[in-house]
């Protein structure tokens, strides 16, 4: 396995998604990501970033792991198994969450959503789909539980954007309004029965749409013809990578790790070590709940167009010692400006500090900024 870019591309036999012949004839470039062969574009990385913010994008995200865990104790069992509360959250409703190992490093984050008393969705990274698969597996040991990868029989689509709901109102009759954020309900769209989630990885709203995969041809069709007038493109990984970038949101691999706990990566709020529950990791995190990190996850923002990648190394005047590295890193379509995230040092973790970056041998001037880069107005 080798890292490319921001994507993982693994050197073998790799799965296709549903759609495959669709986004082929939608003139699809791919790549691996995940073990999956993946649309990295369609036609440009900027067009498809810019329909996002301005109008719509249709992102195919199939590669995501479907985990779903029924029994009486399921929400015992999560909150056994997750660094979460999972049992808090209501009928419909979602939240983010990590699975950490014993040593508090991070195994994945998550989207868990509540579909029942007893019903629960846990939708993983594609890279990571067997860790947690088989994490919480072992985990369930004891508790009255079925855990279930039905990950190749949905397909997942993604629409994204300010008019994404006047195009998805469209084609099906599922009251959009209502549906809040991180909210999820049955819906039919274009005759198909889905479960619609308004949940997305881009900062605009939008919503994915979890479909089982015979019926996922038609919703796209329907989608792209709902769309033809309203400025709706395909989008592929590669426009995703520097929308979710702009966002601040944080990509596996990149900006966690196994080596790199919920405290680092600035994501101490997800972790309730106030629930009654000694989780999977609990004792790690709490010692390191006492302790600041030494090095933490900042947004870095630059001048001119010269973008700081990952793995470029920070520095701070007058030392040549790193100080930190980047993550992920990209010219901001949105912004027009370098955006990158980095860990570094957390005694120039500072807003407002001044800190470079060695860019293929010359130290170019970033400040540390307030994550996310972008925020939408409304």
């Amino acid at each position: 396995m080798v890292k490319l870019g921001f994507w993982l591309v693994y050197i073998g036999s790799m799965k296709s998604i549903p759609l495959r012949e669709k986004h082929e004839a939608l003139g699809a470039s791919f790549t691996d990501f995940g073990g999956w062969e993946m649309p990295v574009r369609y036609s440009s990385d900027l067009a498809e970033h810019h329909a996002v913010r301005e109008s719509a994008g249709l992102f195919d995200i199939s590669h995501m792991g479907e985990l779903f865990v029924e029994g009486k104790e399921s929400a015992a069992f999560l909150d056994f198994a997750l660094v979460g509360a999972a049992s808090e959250i209501a009928i419909g409703r979602a939240k983010y969450s990590l699975i950490c190992n014993a040593a508090g490093g991070i195994i994945d984050d998550l989207i868990v959503y509540r579909l029942g008393d007893n019903a629960y969705l846990i939708v993983a990274n594609a890279s990571n789909r067997e860790a947690v698969a088989a994490s919480l597996n072992e985990r369930a040991a004891g508790f009255a539980v079925e855990t279930k990868d039905e990950t190749d029989s949905w397909a997942l689509l993604a629409i994204q954007g300010p008019k994404s709901v006047e195009i998805l109102s469209s084609v099906t009759n599922a009251p959009l309004g209502d549906l809040k954020y991180y909210a999820i309900s049955e819906a039919e769209i274009s005759g198909a029965k889905c479960l619609l989630a308004r949940t997305g990885y881009t900062g605009e709203d939008g919503f994915e749409i979890y479909i089982p995969v015979e019926s996922a041809g038609s919703v796209l069709d329907a989608l792209f013809l709902a769309g033809k007038d309203l400025g709706l493109l395909p989008a592929g990984l590669a426009c995703r990578d520097t929308l979710r970038l702009e966002a601040g949101m944080p990509l596996y691999g990149h900006e966690m790790n196994l080596d790199v706990n919920p405290y680092q990566a600035g994501f101490g709020k997800v972790v309730r070590l106030d629930k009654p529950v000694d989780f999977v990791g609990k004792a790690a995190l709490s010692k390191l709940s006492e302790v600041a990190p030494e090095k933490v996850l900042v947004g870095l923002a630059g001048e001119g167009k010269r973008a700081a990648r990952a793995d470029y190394e920070v520095f701070v005047e007058g030392s040549d010692s790193a100080i930190g590295v980047v993550t992920s890193g990209a010219l901001s379509p949105t912004l027009g400006f370098p955006v990158a995230m980095a860990y570094v040092d957390a005694d120039f973790a500072q807003i407002g500090s001044s800190v470079s970056v060695d860019i293929r041998g010359s130290r170019t001037p970033f400040k540390v900024v307030k994550l996310p880069f972008y925020k939408r107005q409304n």
